[in-house]
């Protein structure tokens, strides 16, 4: 059994199958501790191939003070925070976008157009049974996956895809009718 030392050396030498070993050794647990802190299977992965990416990219700098393991947890539980605060960026960004005209109305009767519109929206919304509106919303205005919205509201993805097709037949019958 090889000390973290020995296994560091020799990554930082380019020995790609004790890069291998240790890549094998300890995904899945890095993964499962990822998806703990960022509710995402997908991105959970992402996150440590990311990590796995950048060892080997800089593995002649390699420079690991404590242990192998515990350098490997803290580097995931950094990248999982990087992802969750870009995550918010993102949803901010979204959320505010999806309040605003793309383009400012060019007449008043872009603008009246524009305001009816809205009013529809609203009014949609507004008979549409309370979670079914606001899984609408989570999924239209703050760009969150069924998958997200489930786990927020601690329904099934199955209950959510049923709201939606709820909400996306209503808007269809109402704008429809315009």
């Amino acid at each position: 059994m090889l000390t973290d030392s020995e296994i560091i050396r020799r990554i930082r030498e380019g020995d790609a199958r004790q890069f291998e070993s240790l890549f094998r050794s300890s995904y899945i647990s890095l993964v499962r501790y990822a998806r703990t802190l960022v509710k995402d299977q997908d991105a959970a992965e992402e996150i440590v191939q990311d990590l796995y990416y950048r060892l080997w990219k800089n593995r002649e700098k390699l420079e690991i003070e404590s242990s192998l393991n515990g350098y490997l947890y803290r580097a995931v539980h950094n990248l999982c925070l990087h992802y969750i605060d870009h995550n918010r960026v993102v949803e901010k960004y979204a959320r505010e976008m999806a309040f605003r005209p793309e383009e400012s109305p060019e007449s008043p009767a872009d603008i009246v157009n524009y305001r009816e519109l809205q009013a529809k929206i609203a009014n949609i919304l507004e008979r549409l049974p309370e979670k079914c509106g606001k899984i609408f919303c989570m999924s239209r205005f703050e760009g969150l996956k069924y998958s997200e919205i489930a786990e927020r509201l601690s329904v099934s993805v199955k209950t959510v895809e049923a709201n939606m097709g709820r909400a996306l037949k209503e808007f269809r019958k109402e704008l429809a009718e315009q």
